[in-house]
């Protein structure tokens, strides 16, 4: 694809390096972009900055936060004694649509995969751990993809937690197996999550 602006071309090459964007479609996004004014590319320009720069981790359940407690945990109306185990940002996401869960989270960052050489180190594992052990917790629920890693993350977490006396559940299988999970649809999403099971191994 020949492209006479070399301001555009870059400006196609970074748009395209996003995930599911073809230069094709990169560079209809860009044309785009050029015909807007000088106020809406500061404002779309400075959105982009500002999700790098200022988007912040939750320093109890690891979720994205605009401030230092996501608003999930500082909501005292849910319950905080029930955690949701899930791999990232979009699980709590898919969950919340539902409207079938009132507890909290515990967002692990990525799931055990030997073949990507993420192993339980790389995991989000530690303030879990530490919550279990000052015993404010009742129950934890599995709320992982039903992948093989996200299986094997199950069966680490559960090795982990086995000596403690929380209730340790898993979502019914109302989600295909192999499914990635954000992308359930909210029916089955939320029956999963009402139905759910104990874990057992």
């Amino acid at each position: 694809m020949q492209i006479s602006s070399k301001i555009l071309d870059t400006a196609v090459e970074q748009l395209s390096s996003l995930p599911g964007i073809g230069r094709r479609t990169a560079l209809r996004l860009a044309l785009n972009l050029l015909q807007r004014n000088e106020l809406e590319i500061h404002d779309f320009a400075q959105s982009i900055i500002d999700l790098k720069l200022k988007v912040l981790h939750c320093n109890q359940c690891g979720n994205i936060s605009d401030q230092e407690t996501c608003d999930i945990c500082l909501d005292p109306n849910r319950n905080e004694r029930i955690v949701c185990v899930v791999e990232d940002i979009r699980d709590i996401i898919a969950i919340e649509a539902t409207g079938a869960y009132k507890g909290k989270y515990h967002v692990l960052g990525g799931v055990i995969s030997p073949m990507d050489g993420i192993g339980p180190s790389d995991l989000n594992l530690t303030p879990l751990l530490t919550r279990v052990e000052n015993k404010g917790i009742d129950e934890i629920i599995f709320a992982l993809s039903p992948t093989m890693e996200g299986d094997t993350t199950n069966f680490y977490l559960f090795k982990k937690l086995k000596g403690s006396s929380i209730l340790i559940t898993t979502l019914s299988r109302g989600v295909s197996v192999g499914a990635e999970l954000h992308y359930a649809d909210e029916l089955s999403l939320g029956r999963s999550i009402s139905q759910r099971q104990k874990y057992d191994q």
